[in-house]
């Protein structure tokens, strides 16, 4: 088992920035893949990042964050973290830290391990 752990939500402001860190423990060396994902309420869970540059991956990233989101992670995998620049009301939502144990396409079925999120609030 993985355990996952978020933190860094918040409140900020139209224009702002936030940084989420994901603390993982357990059985780290299963991980293939970490992501974030993110629900608005009303939403389904949708992809936000995902990293596997322990393996020398480059990261990808939703067209909706592109140039605006960052993911980075120690090789160890055991951390890893979402900055966010340039917020947006929209991208207000739950934000969850997530791990496969497995490649797969980038949508929530894939991951294996999910922490308990972490709110982030963009007031306009």
């Amino acid at each position: 088992q993985v355990q996952l752990v978020e933190s860094g939500g918040g409140l900020v402001q139209a224009g702002g920035s936030l940084r989420l860190s994901c603390i993982t423990s357990g059985r780290v060396f299963s991980i293939y893949r970490t992501a974030w994902f993110r629900q608005a309420p009303g939403k389904g869970r949708e992809f936000v990042a995902g990293d596997t540059s322990w393996i020398g991956g480059a990261p990808n990233y939703a067209d909706s964050v592109k140039g605006r989101f960052t993911i980075s992670s120690d090789n160890a995998r055991r951390r890893v973290d979402l900055q966010m620049n340039s917020l947006e009301p929209e991208d207000t939502a739950v934000y969850y830290c997530a791990a496969a144990r497995h490649w797969g396409p980038d949508t929530p079925g894939v991951y294996d391990y999910w922490g308990q999120g972490t709110q982030v609030t963009v007031s306009s």
